[in-house]
């Protein structure tokens, strides 16, 4: 099963510039693993030290916040996308 992880442009020093990066993972929680298993110190930037996502990234699998869906346990299958986005304030 290969599913795409689209990398934002402030953590891709950490994936050596990648911007896709693919990985073999059945829910979001195992994807961030493996990310982090390649690419060290990525987690630590996703999640806070309880291991949920920061409240300043957004996870979307498929276009749909993991927030609506299952969270880190959102299942994933052969083709899925999940994108990394970083919040963004301003005003």
């Amino acid at each position: 099963m290969t599913v795409k992880v689209r990398i934002p442009t402030p953590l891709r020093k950490l994936t050596h510039d990648e911007e896709i990066v693919q990985v073999g993972a059945a829910t979001v929680g195992a994807a961030i693993a493996e990310l982090q298993s390649r690419y060290p110190g990525i987690k630590e930037r996703l999640t806070d030290d309880a291991g949920n996502v920061r409240r300043f990234v957004n996870v979307y699998v498929n276009e749909e916040d993991i927030r609506f869906l299952q969270n880190q346990e959102t299942p994933l299958k052969n083709g899925d996308e999940i994108s990394i986005i970083p919040a963004i304030a301003g005003g």
